[in-house]
């Protein structure tokens, strides 16, 4: 990728809005940490925001960067990466999170993103811009996280099942409100070991855009620790919409079903985070709550409601590939030009409207003389006046 010189108030920006993408991930996926641990009275609200919170940004301190790196330089061509690219793949993103999360609908903001990318991607350079293994093993994981959730989350449930199966109800739910809190607080180190590095690998790519960095360089540890704290940052002010769809609505959930679902939903983001795959947790704790909800009969699964999550998975991509193609130029637009362009003449601007350029001469361009052989105006008016 060769750099593209930019005002530093364009990369401060993009930067800005990178981490208010993350900021929104938090608030906009808040509910798939503490969803069980709310539905299930073992936290209030407001308690189980700040402990989800806590353990989003311990994970910084957990696990290594391949999730970022795959963002960063494994889904599009860096080389075709600049402003706009990012520009469009963050507004994107964001404009559908703000869309589902308005409706309650628990979507995914790691494939709007990833959708956003793509689509920003197409837009400037065609299909060749994508790095298709990358973005093939993305999609695949649409359908693999969530059967994973749904595997292991009902395995769990079964062996909780059966270990517990002649103790009395109150003791199994006396114990599994201290499990749970301890599940849950896996599950929320693993929705921030994946999902803040996804912001981290975007704003990579935009020092790298700038010059700032290269792609065998190590990511600066300031935007680590900065995507951190803006993802913990957001789920303390967590989307409470979309706690209810995931807490009750697609089974119903007590003690021991929200340990085993966020259980499930733990490991396979750990996996997912092992293997630098971005993964939505949505799905993924959708499907184990699915997984769980069958040990008891598939009757005790609302379809209906995960059918509706299900079309809200398909559309993502999609739509935010759409909205974030929108923003690209249809011509280059020189991002080094300074913001007094526009100013009025006169105001003093030292590179248009007749300021001087960086050698002191005036830049300002000057009326041509009339040549020797061209007549004059007022000769014109002196032969006419004969």
């Amino acid at each position: 990728m060769e750099p593209v010189q930019a005002a530093l108030w364009v990369v401060i920006l993009l930067v800005v809005l990178a981490l208010l993408f993350d900021f929104m991930n938090g608030f906009h996926d808040a509910a798939n940490s503490i969803a069980t641990i709310v539905s299930t009275r073992v936290l209030k609200p407001q308690q189980a925001v700040v402990w989800a919170a806590a353990f989003n940004f311990l994970a910084y301190f957990l696990f290594q960067l391949k999730v970022a790196s795959t963002i960063g330089k494994g889904t599009i061509d860096p080389a075709i990466v600049d402003y706009y690219v990012v520009f469009g793949a963050l507004i994107g993103a964001i404009i559908w999170n703000i869309i589902t999360w308005y409706y309650g609908i628990p979507s995914s903001s790691s494939h709007a993103l990833v959708g956003g990318l793509v689509g920003a991607a197409v837009a400037k350079a065609g299909f060749g811009g994508l790095i298709s293994a990358g973005v093939l093993k993305i999609i695949a994981f649409i359908f693999v996280a969530p059967f994973l959730g749904f595997v292991i989350g009902g395995l769990l449930m079964v062996i909780v099942s059966w270990i517990c199966r002649n103790m009395a109800p109150r003791k199994v739910d006396k114990h599994f409100r201290r499990f749970q809190l301890i599940s849950a607080a896996a599950y929320s180190l693993g929705h921030g070991g994946n999902d803040a590095q996804k912001t981290v690998g975007i704003i990579w790519m935009i020092l790298i855009a700038a010059g700032l960095s290269t792609t065998e360089s190590e990511i600066p540890g300031w935007v680590v620790l900065a995507c951190y704290t803006a993802m913990g940052l957001g789920t303390m002010f967590g989307g409470w919409r979309i706690v209810k769809t995931m807490g009750n609505r697609i089974t119903k959930l007590n003690q021991p079903r929200g340990f085993s679902a966020n259980s499930g939903g733990a490991f396979t983001l750990f996996i997912a985070s092992a293997f630098g795959i971005p993964v939505s947790t949505t799905h993924t704790i959708t499907g184990a709550i699915a997984g769980v909800g069958t040990t008891r009969g598939t009757k005790q699964v609302r379809w209906g409601v995960a059918g509706g999550i299900v079309w809200a998975w398909i559309l993502t991509i999609p739509c935010s590939a759409i909205m974030a193609a929108g923003p690209q130029p249809p011509v280059s637009f020189n991002w080094t030009a300074p913001i007094c362009s526009a100013w009025p003449s006169g105001w003093g601007c030292g590179c248009r409207r007749g300021g001087r350029s960086a050698g002191g001469r005036s830049s300002a361009v000057r009326p041509s003389r009339p040549s020797r052989h061209e007549p004059s105006r007022a000769a014109g008016r002196h032969s006419r006046g004969r």
